[in-house]
């Protein structure tokens, strides 16, 4: 008689996490930051319909890394529970964190109970009335959650661009200052000699939660007024203007009118994994 072959559960959930965290590295980092403002979500991302961040609901966004189709669904989930449960109850009772125990449990089980884990990691961002009530929620492929407090970098070499989103980050950042800094954190990634790389805008995915927009404050940056954003004034990266200057680039972004304020609910299906 063949006997079967053997793992120990401890075994069996280093390998999980061994495959999972090596699927998620193999894609493009994303930046979740908190600016005056509101909340920007960062990504570098070449394709202009495979979207890593979007909206969930009123005030909640998203953001993700990893494999395509993993992450699309759990959005896709994300964006069924807000509508039932605001449908059901109130629309002031769907919140960021509900949604985010909601996708912990699920990539929890998943984790557990499923063969192949999730290869992906999450961001679930809410725009408070104030920058005090802004909260971000960091979702990992076993189900744990983490609320960070102001920036959240994901994917790829995520160590990297957080070290260099700590060195710089600082309350009251504009809108033009957040994104440049973003850029930048994104940049370190793949450095040559010291030197971040550069990241054209059209690499670039950007979305913001606009604090003072009323009902739905989803809004995605594109075209000329993101080129604007990204470009720093006069050869300087701004961030020496976040306490009040430097926010023209913003506003003339926010007068162009380039920007899409739809929903980003009918992404198209392409690829299963995010590069």
């Amino acid at each position: 008689m063949t006997m079967p072959m053997y793992a120990s559960a401890e075994q069996i959930m280093r390998d999980k996490t061994e495959y999972a965290r090596k699927g998620i590295a193999r894609g493009r980092s994303v930046v979740v930051m908190t600016y005056t403002g509101g909340v920007v979500m960062v990504a570098e991302n070449a394709s202009s319909s495979l979207h890593k961040v979007g909206e969930i609901y009123d005030r909640i966004g998203f953001a993700a890394v990893g494999r395509y189709n993993e992450f699309e669904n759990l959005r896709q989930a994300g964006i069924r529970y807000a509508d039932t449960r605001g449908f059901s109850y109130d629309r002031r009772d769907v919140t960021a964190r509900g949604l985010a125990n909601a996708f912990a449990q699920t990539l929890g089980s998943i984790f557990s109970e499923q063969l192949k884990p999730f290869e992906v990691e999450v961001c679930v961002a809410e725009v408070g009335r104030t920058p005090g009530n802004d909260e971000l929620y960091r979702l990992t492929f076993d189900g744990s959650v983490v609320d960070e407090p102001s920036f959240i970098a994901m994917g790829g070499q995520a160590d990297v661009v957080t070290g260099a989103l700590k060195d710089d980050y600082q309350d009251g950042l504009d809108l033009a200052a957040a994104i440049r800094l973003c850029v930048r954190g994104l940049g370190a990634a793949g450095a040559d000699n010291g030197t971040p790389r550069t990241i054209p805008a059209e690499n670039l995915e950007v979305a913001a939660l606009e604090r003072d927009k009323p009902g739905r404050t989803f809004r995605r940056i594109t075209g000329d007024a993101l080129a604007r954003l990204v470009t720093p004034p006069n050869g300087t990266d701004g961030l020496d203007q976040a306490a009040g200057g430097g926010g023209d680039a913003a506003q003339s972004a926010e007068n162009d009118g380039a920007a899409d304020s739809g929903s980003d609910r009918d992404t198209n299906q392409a690829s299963p994994e995010d590069k």
